[in-house]
């Protein structure tokens, strides 16, 4: 079977990546913002919307005395939010496949509808084996390459 991908040499290309996962960090947001229920969940629906993404369902969690956690289900992935008001602090994930998506989009929006006095983002671009790193333990000393099992003889 031959596969084939778009937008690369297939002799020496490794295929598009599947999607990318926005990590952004908020700092400084108004506490009253981020215990607000419903502004978070419209302001998920605007930035499925910002990262021309379909919005397929949503779960939020509004925690006593404070914080909220939200979850917007993504017909390429899925936004979400967890908010420490005491600390004016939210963590969110935009994580969309595709390349018609724009979640870095959906990012800038967040970032200017909690208010954030500042903020850090990081982009992972997944699917792309070249770039991964192995998990687990590393072997130690010396590598042995693989042998050829040998027929085991008959008594």
């Amino acid at each position: 079977m031959v596969l084939h991908y778009s937008r690369r040499d297939p002799l020496t290309a490794s295929p598009p990546p599947l999607g990318q996962h926005c990590l952004l960090e908020l700092y400084g947001c108004p506490a009253e913002r981020l215990n607000d229920v419903t502004l978070i969940r419209r302001s998920l629906e605007v930035a499925a919307h910002k990262a021309n993404s379909t919005l397929l369902n949503d779960v939020y969690y509004r925690f006593e005395p404070q914080g909220v956690t939200a979850l917007a289900l993504l017909a390429e992935s899925h936004i979400s939010i967890h908010t420490w008001p005491e600390r004016g602090y939210a963590a969110v994930d935009v994580f969309t496949c595709g390349d018609r998506t724009t979640p870095r989009q959906a990012c800038h929006y967040l970032v200017e509808a909690l208010q954030a006095e500042q903020h850090s983002l990081q982009v992972v671009v997944r699917g792309i084996l070249a770039h991964s790193e192995p998990i687990g333990p590393q072997p130690r000393g010396p590598q042995l390459s693989p042998m050829t099992p040998k027929p085991c003889r008959e008594s």
